[in-house]
């Protein structure tokens, strides 16, 4: 019989959710004492009592520093707050992808994420704990909301400190524990069921066909030492065929091997300098958690998340389930550019335009009303989970070359041919001092909402651009009628190109501020040019405007996409 333990604790007034969960660095949750389980019970706790005994709890993480640990108290304080069932991916390693799998095929309650997603790992890095609901996808703003204040209050926690589970044999381990009934920890392998749901998705013949056929390409996958390696390796090598070395650091690291597991074309450079060779048709990266991608053809020729959705959503019907569902309405977040607009309009889809944050896309799901999505931050997704999924994406794009057998420029090409293009860059500063990113983000508030604002004109080189609107974004979800105000501040110009400035909060020390530039061009003779030559003259009045330099020190951003 597992004893059950009350221990006494002291509230914490930091750990208020994110869209991602709670992301500290490492030492936050090993120096503070109780941190960590302090916040795993004020998750367990929104969960209503009478569900916990017959409901599931799925737990998996990235491979990240502490997340073992993590797992352990997350069994003992499950264990000792009646949870039935906790179904744990094999050595705690599962995709934030899977888990939102593995929800929906058990019909889980819920899920635990442990990861920092693509921020750096290790002994000086960042950890999180994320919780999902019973749809697979991140608890809303209204739980969130929920477990922090609970978070706020504790004054104690419940836990079984003997309870040790092994995570690295694969079946079920069931417990006494006093009080309940007994206490199964299932522990499953990481690929199986995620691998199941994508033969559903794709035509694996098919792209068989292209990765091991007589006219195979060539391609390259760099998992970044992330948890998207064992899934790599099992569902793209073994079950597709494609050669054991097309797949690059697919054994997931506690540090990401000292890197930074963020798939852009600064963190991932080993990969697009070795797509400049020539030898591989198509590259991918994917970040920590394996819900991030980045496209890359041949020659380093990159793919803009944002260009990604559109080429995707232009070609949807390459895609089985697609076939089979329909497509019923395509999405982005406010700052990803208006390339998958334009499609939409083509098609006769309806478009929505949300927040950043992924849930948002999830109630447009689960109201049917959304196929797929996207994100300029490298996240793209459908219906299938309520996560956005690196790997899906990655086959999305497998799926269209196997079916135009075209190369990934020519198949971009085309796409700015037909539907024109949208030149995108997002200018990141990050690590900026919180209080300065703050007071410039307020002064520029107070600029643009100066009543002489709308119709100033700006100019920059031989190029001048008109104010014709000036907000900070909000939504109104058609689904459930919230509404989420201060979602980034805007400018629209009368041609239509936007400037956006958001502070991030995905980042664990400082703020991250994003300067998004989007400006679209359809004269066929400037489709093809360099985007940071096309939106220079733009970067350079959303820089005069904020005067972001002077404000907050920073002579240049710390990542270009």
């Amino acid at each position: 019989m597992v004893k059950i333990t009350v221990v006494k604790t002291k509230p914490y007034t930091d750990q208020k959710p994110g869209t991602s969960g709670l992301r500290k660095r490492v030492t936050v949750f090993q120096q503070n004492q109780h941190y960590a389980e302090n916040f795993i019970q004020s998750i367990i706790s929104t969960i209503e009592p009478s569900q916990r005994q017959e409901g599931s709890l799925v737990v998996g993480g990235d491979g990240r520093f502490f997340m073992k640990d993590a797992i352990q108290l997350i069994v003992q304080i499950a264990a000792a707050n009646g949870i039935g069932r906790l179904v744990i991916g094999q050595n705690g390693i599962m995709s934030t992808p899977a888990v939102s799998c593995v929800i929906r095929k058990l019909k889980a309650i819920g899920g635990i994420i442990l990861t920092a997603s693509h921020n750096p790992g290790g002994p000086n890095g960042d950890f999180g704990i994320k919780y999902n609901i019973s749809s697979g996808g991140p608890a809303p703003e209204g739980i969130t909301d929920k477990i922090f204040q609970i978070s706020k209050g504790l004054q104690e926690y419940h836990i079984c400190p003997e309870l040790k589970v092994d995570l690295s044999t694969i079946g079920k381990q069931t417990f006494e524990v006093d009080t309940f009934k007994p206490f199964t920890v299932e522990i499953v392998d990481s690929v199986a069921s995620y691998a199941e749901m994508l033969r559903d998705i794709f035509d694996f013949a098919a792209l068989k066909e292209l990765l091991s056929g007589p006219n195979h390409i060539n391609v390259r996958l760099d998992a970044m030492h992330g948890v998207v390696g064992p899934y790599v390796k099992k569902i793209v090598c073994e079950e597709l065929g494609a050669p054991a070395n097309s797949a690059v650091n697919c054994v997931p690291s506690e540090d990401f091997g000292g890197h930074h597991p963020d798939p852009n074309l600064t963190y991932a450079a080993d990969l697009v300098n070795t797509m400049k060779g020539g030898e591989y048709d198509f590259g991918a990266a994917f970040d920590g958690d394996g819900d991030r991608n980045m496209i890359l053809g041949k020659h380093g020729f990159f793919v803009n998340p944002s260009d990604s959705v559109a080429v995707i959503g232009a070609n949807i019907t390459c895609i089985p389930y697609f076939q089979k569902t329909g497509v019923k309405g395509l999405a982005r977040s406010m700052p990803t550019s208006g390339a998958l607009d334009n499609v939409a309009k083509a098609l006769k889809m309806e478009l929505y335009e949300t927040p950043t944050g992924w849930k948002f896309f999830g109630n447009l799901m689960d109201a049917g009303k959304l196929s797929l999505c996207g994100e300029e931050s490298f996240g793209t997704g459908s219906d299938h989970i309520r996560e956005k999924d690196g790997l899906w994406a990655v086959l999305a794009w497998l799926s269209i070359l196997a079916t135009r057998k075209q190369s990934v420029e020519d198949i971009l090409k085309e796409h700015w041919q037909k539907f024109g293009r949208n030149f995108f860059t997002r200018y990141d500063y990050e690590e900026v001092d919180s209080d300065a990113a703050n007071k410039m983000i307020a002064d520029l508030q107070n600029t643009m909402f100066d009543k002489g604002f709308v119709g100033q004109k700006f100019s920059s080189g031989d190029k001048t651009y008109q104010v014709e609107k000036a907000d900070n974004f909000a939504y109104t979800d058609p689904v459930d009628s919230s509404v989420s105000k201060g979602q980034g501040l805007r400018i629209i110009f009368s041609d239509g190109s936007r400037v956006i400035f958001r502070l991030s909060g995905t980042g664990s020390a400082g703020a991250t501020i994003r300067l998004y530039i989007d400006s679209y061009e359809k004269d066929p003779q400037k489709i093809y040019q360099d985007p940071q030559v096309m939106l220079a003259p733009l970067v350079d009045i959303a820089l005069k405007i904020s005067q972001l330099q002077e404000k907050t020190g920073r002579t240049g951003p710390t990542v270009i996409t």
